[in-house]
């Protein structure tokens, strides 16, 4: 070991403690404001349909559609592969996989629209709309047919529909309530946000319906629809966006990009409104600095361009939904929405082909880290957070199994949990 150092210091243990003690508050403003990640399933995708048209087969209905369309226009991997432009070695397995997804799962978020995708209804009308929507989700729920997040988009807290999207709140909530409870994936989504003061009113009205009923304070959360110019950028300069989060007080799950709004209000022509133009890109690199370690997700708007008439077109269609998800994915927004059952076959081939191509770089990497083996990079503890995370997406949406994982890791699925979410506790590397 050769000659022992002489160890010396120059500083009394009071300047230590002195320090930590000037900072006792901003430690407890850090663990506030920035958790990190929850560690929870994020969906894929987001499905919005609209509060008359939901049904209790909607479900099921939306996967046959997009089984049918990979039937009619792609029926085997091979071209399937060839309309996207997945690689070879892949093309079997994702294929496969997303044929499984389908039958299995195809949708993982829903939510049932009373804004845009409703309009404006007769009060009674979009009572009973949003009373029958509470009873087939508590039904949903119960029998086993619910994608693993549901819930309604109410509209939003500007004046002239105020009162209506609180109502449309309140019945449909009452409603679960008195169907047995609220469901552990519901989720709200709060559309047209332009000032932070109507994240709070909306904080306001929930925790107004959680006295009502007993619940425990913050056991709702709810999205926040990025729509507006003014959410990104406030008049005196600042970010509002993340002032909403703040205002959120711990309730934000997450910031939806609303492509076709946001576009509209900075003056994109309709031609050129894309979640790839320009000015999707900057507001959404905003929104993600904004929730970067809040626990808050990010999702990427959508596409209003349809797979539907003949083949071609299909493809064509195809073709730029697989293109504008991949480069979501690659971005880090690992969430999007979906308009129709025909970006389904895309929407899965793309998130798929992404985890798997990277199954094995990423599962060396991260196995050479645990072992301090080194390798051709040099990762940290931040990279080692990142590849678990990405690993474990890959999981929970089907693109990857946990056998397979454990087998090129040496990683048990807790293992992983540790490493990505510090809410999962101190790390603990045990044998797979």
């Amino acid at each position: 070991m050769g000659q022992q150092e002489k160890v010396a210091t120059s500083l009394a243990g009071a300047v230590s403690e002195e320090i930590s003690a000037s900072l006792t508050a901003v430690d407890a403003e850090l663990a506030r404001r920035y958790p990190g990640d929850p560690g929870t399933r994020q969906p894929v995708h987001t499905v919005y349909v609209p509060g008359d048209v939901f049904e209790p087969g909607t479900l099921r209905s939306w996967g046959d559609q997009a089984l049918a369309a990979l039937d009619e226009h792609a029926p085997d991997a091979v071209s399937f592969a060839a309309v996207l432009g997945i690689p070879e070695e892949l093309a079997g397995p994702v294929h496969d996989r997303v044929r499984a997804k389908l039958e299995r799962e195809p949708v993982e978020d829903l939510r049932i629209d009373f804004e845009d995708g409703y309009g404006p209804r007769p009060d009674a009308e979009e009572d009973e709309a949003a009373a029958r929507a509470a009873r087939l989700v508590s039904e949903a729920y119960a029998n086993g047919t619910a994608a693993p997040y549901m819930g309604i988009r109410m509209k939003c807290m500007e004046a002239g529909v105020r009162d209506r999207g609180i109502r449309t709140t309140d019945v449909f909530l009452t409603g679960l309530m008195a169907a047995g409870g609220l469901p552990e994936g519901l989720v709200l989504t709060l559309p047209k946000v332009t000032y932070p003061e109507q994240v709070t009113a909306f904080v306001q009205l929930l925790e107004a319906f959680e006295k009502a009923h007993g619940l425990d304070a913050g056991r709702m959360g709810f999205e926040i629809q990025i729509e507006t110019s003014q959410s990104i950028l406030a008049a005196d300069g600042t970010a509002a966006v993340a002032r909403m989060i703040d205002a959120a007080q711990g309730r934000a799950t997450g910031l939806h990009y609303g492509t076709f709004d946001y576009s509209a209000c900075v003056g994109v022509s309709a031609a050129y409104q894309a979640s790839d133009h320009p000015a999707a890109d900057h507001a959404k690199a905003v929104m993600q600095v904004a929730a970067a370690g809040t626990g808050v997700r990010v999702s990427d708007g959508s596409t209003n361009v349809l797979p539907v008439g003949p083949t071609a077109q299909v493809h064509e269609a195809w073709r730029l939904h697989y293109g504008l998800t991949r480069r979501a994915l690659a971005r880090a927004y690992y969430q999007g929405w979906d308009m129709h059952p025909g970006h389904l076959p895309t929407r899965y081939a793309a998130v798929y082909a992404f985890y798997r191509e990277g199954l094995e770089p990423a599962a060396a990497r991260l196995a050479a880290y645990v072992a301090k083996a080194g390798g051709d990079v040099m990762d940290e503890p931040a990279t080692a957070k990142a590849l678990s995370g990405y690993l474990l997406r890959g999981i929970d949406c089907g693109a990857l199994d946990t056998a397979e994982v454990a087998r090129l890791t040496g990683l048990t699925r807790a293992d992983l949990d540790a490493f990505a979410s510090p809410r999962r506790g101190d790390l603990t590397v045990t044998a797979p």
